[in-house]
């Protein structure tokens, strides 16, 4: 039966984190270009944040169904649809661009860049569909790390884009630069269509096999987790226990504050600190986008090692650190060293909670990873305009003012943290 069925553990892991990067990607569709955006367009505080956070408006509420959707089918299908429309979106904005040339402030124009955005952002809702594709092939024992691997690799894609859109924007314009990117997006989904498989209990359901039988020889060839549920009983079931809830509000900070910085901090240097849009690229992402993710991929595996809420307990509290430092800081050096620090903080506290999805909610994997992921991401969306907002009461001195609605979220994310591990002791104790 085993040589019937296509993939491995590891190709798997390959191929679920190669779609989430080309998908993901598209959350730095407008935020490296932010400052010159902000000037031609003639964008408010509010409306700024809007714009360059809009992808996730679709990328994490999309999250939801989809992840469900990836219980029920697999996840191959999924992927697919999300990566094509995101890539008619990036297709769309070549064309507006195009169109518009010169680019400048325009009735037309904004609307449309707010509705080809959230077209994009159809790709980085694969999240959830890539974390059930990963944890269908792998054991509980060895889950931290491959999603640790997953989530790292696949998160360091807006912070290469965040670096390479605007060294691409000085030399070939807005057409050419989105132009490169939808090249290089279609390019990435023939590849993810040549090398991805589900799980071996989804290839034996689509081969007509019943549930039972197919469950049976997936667990014998090594498949430890099956999903017990249908698409909407996926979402219900996970709905119904309560630390999907938690889970979902401690995402919301980390992975929501992860999305809303990646997106932010372009405009943060550009327009506070004055630097150029090369040079905020790059302050962002080795700074911040590319080091969180890093950081993520490596804490996994001391998630198997230590212990989830160690872990998390550690991340949340180095975040509560450097959002403090963030908020008081009118020095380009002390603010830097407060972003590294909260990009460490995030992707050890996403590292962590990832790792709880599969461990907690066995059973409806998918379905808890869309609320999780969907409603956590949702946080990369509310923020930017709420940043924004001080800076249409302060002018640009409200820029710092931001990080302390970020901070009370952090505080309290330290909080919940630490009574959920003391939680989690006592049943231990008691159920021993």
């Amino acid at each position: 039966m085993k040589t019937s069925l296509k993939g491995t553990p590891q190709k798997g892991l390959i191929a679920a984190t190669w779609g989430f990067f080309m998908g993901f990607a598209a959350l730095a569709i407008y935020s490296p270009l932010a400052k010159h955006m902000k000037d031609v367009l003639g964008l408010s505080g509010f409306m700024l944040g809007l714009l360059v956070s809009i992808p996730q408006l679709t990328g994490s509420l999309l999250r939801i169904p989809f992840g469900a959707y990836a219980d029920s089918s697999g996840s191959k299908k999924p992927f697919m649809i999300l990566l094509s429309i995101s890539a008619m979106g990036i297709g769309g904005l070549v064309i507006v661009y195009w169109f518009f040339q010169p680019l400048q402030d325009n009735f037309f124009l904004l609307p449309i860049l707010l509705f080809l955005g959230i077209l994009c952002g159809f790709g980085s809702a694969s999240f959830s569909v890539g974390v059930a594709q990963t944890s269908y092939w792998f054991p509980q024992s060895k889950q931290g790390h491959a999603l640790g691997l997953y989530a790292g690799i696949g998160n360091l894609a807006p912070g290469l884009f965040i670096f390479i859109i605007p060294v691409l924007f000085d030399s070939l314009g807005f057409v050419g630069t989105y132009l490169v990117w939808l090249i290089i997006l279609i390019a990435g989904i023939i590849i993810y269509a040549l090398i991805a498989h589900d799980a071996y209990y989804f290839q034996l359901i689509h081969q007509g096999m019943p549930k039972d039988e197919a469950a049976n020889i997936a667990r014998k060839l090594g498949q430890e987790l099956i999903p017990s549920s249908s698409f909407v009983k996926s979402l219900a079931s996970s709905a119904r226990i309560r630390k999907t809830w938690i889970l979902v509000f401690l995402y919301f900070t980390s992975f929501g504050g992860f999305l809303a910085l990646s997106s932010w901090l372009p405009a943060y240097w550009g327009i506070y600190y004055q630097q150029s849009i090369v040079s905020s690229g790059i302050i962002t992402a080795f700074g911040f986008s590319l080091l969180s993710p890093i950081i993520r991929a490596w804490t996994g595996a001391y998630c198997d090692r230590w212990g989830e809420n160690k872990i998390a307990m550690t991340g949340y509290l180095i975040m509560t650190i450097g959002t403090f430092l963030l908020a008081i800081s009118d020095f380009f050096e002390l603010s830097l060293f407060g972003i590294v620090i909260t990009a460490i903080g995030m992707g050890m506290a996403n590292a962590a909670v990832l790792k709880m999805v599969p461990k907690q909610i066995p059973h409806s994997v998918g379905g808890a990873a869309g609320w999780i992921g969907g409603i956590g991401a949702f946080g990369g969306l509310v923020f930017p305009p709420i940043f924004g907002i001080f800076i249409d009461l302060f002018g640009n001195s409200g820029f710092p003012y931001g990080f302390y609605i970020l901070l009370l979220f952090c505080v309290t994310a330290s909080i919940i943290v630490f009574l959920l591990s003391k939680t989690s002791k006592y049943t231990q104790v008691s159920t021993s």
